[in-house]
């Protein structure tokens, strides 16, 4: 299988920001495209701990991101892979673009959970 990242669907569109994915074997592919200053917080609003509920194993292709866990934090940066553990939140610092390998039913619960309040923010 593959795909270019311009023929996966978009899952969520924010203005510049989008977050494109699709399922494959068991395993969803996401390329997410945020600019500088996303704040990913809004969109856990909700969760447990307002913290992203899924894990996820990618590689940051450009860009540089603030990553929050409950006990502290670090910095993703261009040509780093990655494994976030369920339980974090993040910013991007510059734009930014990664590709991530997550399981699908805890990836649709943020992105579910990120379309409500995508909602609640543009009827504000």
């Amino acid at each position: 299988m593959r795909a270019s990242k311009n023929e996966l669907p978009i899952l969520i569109e924010a203005g510049p920001a989008t977050v494109r994915a699709a399922d494959w074997d068991g395993m969803r592919v996401v390329i997410v495209s945020v600019p500088s200053g996303t704040d990913f917080g809004p969109l856990l609003r909700g969760l447990p701990d307002g913290l992203c509920p899924c894990p996820h194993w990618g590689y940051v292709i450009k860009g540089r991101l603030q990553i929050q866990y409950a006990d502290g934090g670090e910095t993703l940066r261009a040509g780093d892979v990655f494994y976030l553990p369920p339980g974090h939140t993040g910013i991007a610092e510059e734009d930014t673009e990664f590709l991530e390998i997550s399981p699908p039913d805890p990836h649709q619960r943020f992105v579910d959970n990120a379309r409500r309040n995508l909602a609640a923010m543009q009827e504000a």
